[in-house]
């Protein structure tokens, strides 16, 4: 049994832990840690646990009870995560589900991000927790940086065509997102009455997550990209749905992009790559650890690509178990859901 703590619980991505490693029939949830709710039972802070898991919520020193797992999981806010993490390192592996470590330029986290970084040291560690791309990187790694819920929906499309050459930037992306990627923070523009029965973009061309897209992307492209992200706010609990608009670098027809897909996915056991003519949508992935793809050829080098996750399960806290998975050898399938919540 692989030992576990969450140092952050009580949050979305926290919670979405507990839902996922509960039913995880090869890992032992330790520990759950709250300086807000310490000493409250896991069931009374959320009834949801009744009958499920027994834990009381910890305050206890964290590096203390760290010695007592075998990886921790940092479901804390950005810039909170990074005074953690190093005292962490030195007895155990970490999977920090923050921003903090998903940069590999110090400077680029510090413009977006608005602090300075505290453990820069380890920003060339970090192993971006992208299974698809980086698991042999994953399998070894002491500390996993579980990438954004945008980026997720973003770099796994996109991937087998940069690798490839077949992309000329710019790349336009368009996300949209159900309300709990916001989390639980108490904020005006987020109450039902604004969001119910309502669309609107936000934090154009200053959302955090357009510059670790573009990192990611020129990475693996192996040159700049150019990456315009618009990401929007929709009247539903969870699910991503971004469509991004490209330009081939030479003329390549559907069915040839489509098998490009499916020749890099073949062995990938959370991505599905629709046949043509159908697209994903939110129904098909909310509960589950799926990312759904399709795409559709417009005029003869323009692409419009289209996927769908759930922004708690596979763009956050599921990635974050698969990632657990890859590190203590575990088939990536197991513990993770699979099933969707519909209707």
């Amino acid at each position: 049994m692989v030992r576990v703590g969450i140092l952050g619980g009580t949050g979305y991505t926290g919670l979405e832990l507990l839902r996922i490693l509960a039913g995880h029939p090869e890992v032992e949830i330790s520990w759950v840690h709250s300086e807000r709710f310490s000493g409250m039972s896991l069931e009374g802070y959320c009834p949801a646990w009744r009958k499920r898991v027994t834990l009381v919520i910890s305050g206890q020193e964290v590096l203390d009870r760290a010695r007592e797992v075998d990886v921790v999981f940092t479901a804390l806010p950005h810039g909170v995560a990074m005074e953690y993490i190093p005292g962490l390192l030195e007895v155990t592996r970490v999977i920090d589900l923050s921003a903090d470590f998903r940069f590999r330029c110090r400077e680029t986290y510090e413009q977006w991000y608005g602090i300075p970084h505290k453990a820069p040291h380890l920003l060339g560690e970090a192993v971006y927790g992208l299974p698809e791309i980086y698991r042999e990187r994953i399998r070894t790694a002491r500390l996993v940086a579980n990438p954004g819920c945008y980026p997720t929906s973003v770099i796994i499309p996109l991937f087998p065509l940069l690798r490839e050459g077949l992309i000329v930037p710019p790349i336009v992306v368009d996300s949209k997102s159900g309300v709990s990627g916001a989390g639980k923070k108490a904020s005006e523009d987020l109450h039902f009455c604004e969001v119910d029965e309502n669309l609107r973009a936000y934090s154009i061309g200053t959302h955090r997550h357009g510059p670790e897209i573009a990192e990611q992307l020129s990475a693996l492209g192996g040159k700049e990209s150019e990456v315009y992200f618009v990401p929007h706010l929709l009247p539903v609990k969870r699910g991503i749905l971004s469509t991004m608009y490209i330009t081939l670098a030479k003329e390549v027809s559907e069915e040839d992009l489509l098998i490009l897909w499916e020749q890099a996915f073949s062995e990938e056991p959370w991505v599905r790559v629709f046949p043509r003519g159908r697209f994903p949508e939110l129904k098909w992935v909310v509960g589950s650890n799926f990312i759904d793809l399709g795409l559709k050829k417009v005029g003869a080098r323009n692409v419009v690509v289209v996927s769908a996750i759930d922004n708690l399960t596979k763009g956050a806290s599921g990635q974050a178990v698969q990632n657990l998975n890859v590190m203590f050898g575990i088939d990536e399938r197991v513990g993770l859901p699979g099933g969707v919540l519909y209707p």
